[in-house]
């Protein structure tokens, strides 16, 4: 790493600027720590709390609104005083101070508030990261520079996950459920991480002028139809076809509830979402590349014809090793999405703007999740734990019409 590590001037770090570098690895040590204390957050509530399937989905549902009002109010704050850097170490710190509160956690509401508390920090960092990055990077290099912080996040998730699954086989070694004191070491283990990220994004990352015009925001053959001071229409219209998206794409919670719900062993399950992040992780940066040379629009439908295909798998399947293929897809799906999703903004909006929009889509996006959260809790007690699934496919399926139908590149 020591040869390829540049400075600021001009030179990179694995083919990107130091900035997306740092921030990718703040990303890293985060999402170690949020992998071990919030990814089996629905096995805590039910398997030792208690809390049936309605209230899992409105713990999920109100974190993920509560992360969507923070996105829009952080995008907006970041462009009118021009200091991402500030209100990312803001978000970072808080989700970090909220995280050793889950070891004293012994209700429901106590989870739910806790939950939002991280979810703020996310709320307020996502915007200004995003923006960040876009202003660290080429417009052709997008892609890479978003698959890439993407696909450190995503290796420290995996890392995270792989302590989780160390530490129950440990503690409590097989059985379908989780315990509290199993639980309570991966709380323990995962405040360092979360205090090692703040650090690296204090010290390491550097904010940069903004120099280009809005003309100049634009990729090598795409058009714009931005107003001055406004957002192009596709923007607008990309932000619809999400929330439709959204509405079916309840939260992770209800995918790991699922697992369970087949008597996949707990072990198994944390192996699974492991394997979800090496899939994740190896996907997104070539699926980055990918969206540089075909077009965003091309992978976007993509990600969506995979997450349609994984929704019926998991409405359908009836054994364990059907959920390990499952999850695999699940994380290319991520792969193709997630960060690609984000360089689309990035093409779709004038440079001063661009948190602000970060905001606006994180922040949609968010917001949907509540009712896709809710309604998917319901579905589940009232229908069956498949009926989620069907719903979650058939709007993908809306999305990519609409997506290849309005959205032109």
């Amino acid at each position: 790493m020591a040869e390829q590590a540049k400075t600021d001037n001009g030179k990179k770090i694995w083919g990107v600027h130091p900035n997306v570098f740092f921030l990718g690895l703040t990303s890293f040590f985060t999402d170690v720590s949020s992998e071990m204390i919030f990814t089996l957050v629905p096995l805590f509530l039910s398997n030792v709390l208690g809390a049936g399937t309605a209230i899992i989905g409105l713990v999920g549902g109100l974190s993920d609104s509560t992360e969507a009002i923070f996105k829009i109010f952080s995008g907006r704050l970041s462009d009118k005083i021009h200091r991402p850097k500030l209100l990312t170490v803001f978000g970072y710190s808080l989700a970090t101070i909220v995280k050793p509160f889950m070891y004293l956690a012994t209700s429901w509401g106590a989870v739910a508030v806790i939950r939002l508390g991280d979810r703020m920090g996310k709320g307020i960092r996502v915007a200004p990261r995003d923006a960040l990055v876009a202003d660290s990077v080429a417009a052709g290099e997008r892609g890479r520079g978003f698959g890439l912080r993407q696909t450190m996040d995503t290796a420290g998730a995996m890392l995270g996950l792989i302590i989780a699954a160390i530490i129950i086989y440990l503690v409590q070694g097989g059985g379908v459920e989780l315990s509290l004191k199993s639980y309570r070491w991966m709380v323990l283990g995962g405040i360092i991480p979360a205090v090692l990220g703040v650090l690296v994004l204090v010290i390491f990352v550097r904010e940069k002028q903004k120099k280009q015009p809005a003309s100049a925001s634009q990729p090598t053959g795409q058009s714009t139809t931005v107003a001055k001071g406004g957002f192009d229409t596709r923007f607008k219209i990309f932000l619809a076809i999400s929330a439709i998206f959204m509405l079916g794409k309840s939260s992770d919670f209800f995918v790991i509830l699922r697992a369970q719900n087949l008597n996949v062993p707990l072990v198994q399950v944390v192996l699974m979402l492991v394997l979800f992040n090496i899939v994740y992780a190896l996907s997104a940066l070539p699926m980055g590349i990918l969206s540089d040379r075909l077009g965003r629009k091309r992978i976007i439908i993509v990600g969506w014809s995979i997450y349609a295909l994984i929704y019926l798998g998991f409405a359908m399947a009836t054994s364990v090793w059907q959920s390990w293929l499952l999850f695999a897809g699940y994380g290319l799906y991520y792969g193709a999405f997630e960060g690609v999703s984000r360089a689309l903004v990035a093409d779709l909006v004038p440079v001063e703007r661009r948190g602000t929009a970060y905001g606006l889509y994180n922040g949609v996006v968010s917001a949907a999740l509540l009712p896709a959260s809710l309604i998917a809790g319901w579905l589940w007690q009232a229908v069956s734990p498949a009926a989620p699934f069907y719903f979650g496919a058939a709007l993908s399926f809306v999305a990519m019409l609409g997506i290849v139908t309005l959205i032109k590149e």
